[in-house]
């Protein structure tokens, strides 16, 4: 059995990347400092002997007996409230955290697969946004903690690459949702689900124009694993090309859950992107891959497992 070890795998994504590694017949070993994991993302997998879990912080030396086969680096706030909650532990987990992986990966001659983003597009001139596309970001703005730490480690992976030809990955990673989500992290898709359930108003930023692409999680880590599979050693973009307005999704939030809140508009925040949108021709020539789950089907399971979550009192009758 190869062996996978999972930095954040007691994360939303990474804990779901565990799932579909453990089922596509690997061993894991999950690490995770749980600055913004829990391990309730991982308890179901309590007593599998293929799975262990790890209470680590990957900015630490990282010496491991066992033989590794890939290393698949997740680790990193990612949700804007938590990298400005924590902007330093975020630099720190992109550069030093990549850094100690990497090394990780050299010593067992293992692949290397890094969790990027679509934030290292920043707020995009282009659109819909391709794998050669530099971004345009704001290094010294509020989301530049977590958009530059991602760069880096992209710069990180490559070097290796090119200076150890290590084995690497470069995976960026555009709006996923689904079971496991924090539900007051600040991302669109738990904000507004709890708002709905709880018959608050639904926050939208701006006048809500904004456009996102939203990939159901049970898509994006079948793409990853994909990508892991597929020898490209250069960034891909694995995403929902499917665009809507933040507008547009309230919309839908609210018919999902027949809540009787309303939209209320607030100001958008500094540096939120305009558009998000992935060229995924790269995914789709090389993986054969493009997400499956449409967006409702995999809102309604989102939706049930936060009304799993929330107490019987929290949620209002509809």
């Amino acid at each position: 059995m190869k062996h996978a070890f999972v930095t954040g795998g007691a994360g939303f994504l990474g804990s779901h990347l565990c799932d579909l590694l453990l089922k596509n017949g690997f061993r894991v070993t999950a690490m995770d400092n749980l600055l913004t994991g829990n391990t309730d993302n991982i308890a179901h997998h309590a007593g599998n002997p293929n799975f262990k879990f790890v209470r680590y912080d990957v900015t630490n030396d990282l010496y491991i007996d066992d033989q590794v086969d890939v290393v698949f680096h997740f680790a990193s706030p990612a949700s804007p409230v938590d990298y400005q909650q924590y902007p330093i532990e975020t630099l720190k987990v992109g550069s030093i955290g990549t850094h100690k992986a990497l090394g990780l990966a050299r010593a067992h001659g293992a692949t290397f697969l890094l969790a990027s983003t679509s934030e290292v597009y920043g707020d995009p001139l282009i659109h819909p946004q391709n794998e050669s596309y530099w971004g345009n970001v704001n290094p010294i703005g509020p989301r530049g903690v977590y958009d530059e730490a991602k760069r880096f480690a992209e710069a990180l992976t490559m070097a290796y690459h090119n200076t150890h030809g290590l084995d690497t990955r470069i995976v960026r990673i555009f709006n996923t949702y689904g079971p496991r989500m924090r539900l007051h992290d600040g991302r669109v898709v738990p904000e507004m689900i709890y708002q709905a359930l709880t018959n608050q108003p639904l926050t939208v930023f701006g006048d809500g124009s904004q456009t996102r692409s939203f990939c159901f999680v049970e898509d994006e880590v079948k793409g990853i694993l994909k990508l892991y599979e597929s020898g490209c050693n250069d960034p891909v973009n694995i995403g929902n090309p499917h665009e809507m307005t933040i507008l547009q999704f309230a919309e839908i939030i609210r018919k999902l859950i027949d809540t009787r809140s309303e939209i209320v508009f607030r100001p958008l925040p500094v540096d939120d992107p305009t558009k998000r949108q992935p060229d995924i021709s790269k995914a789709r020539e090389l993986l054969d891959w493009e997400p499956r789950v449409p967006l409702e089907e995999g809102l309604s399971k989102t939706i049930a497992y936060f009304q799993s979550t929330l107490k019987p009192t929290a949620v209002a009758a509809y």
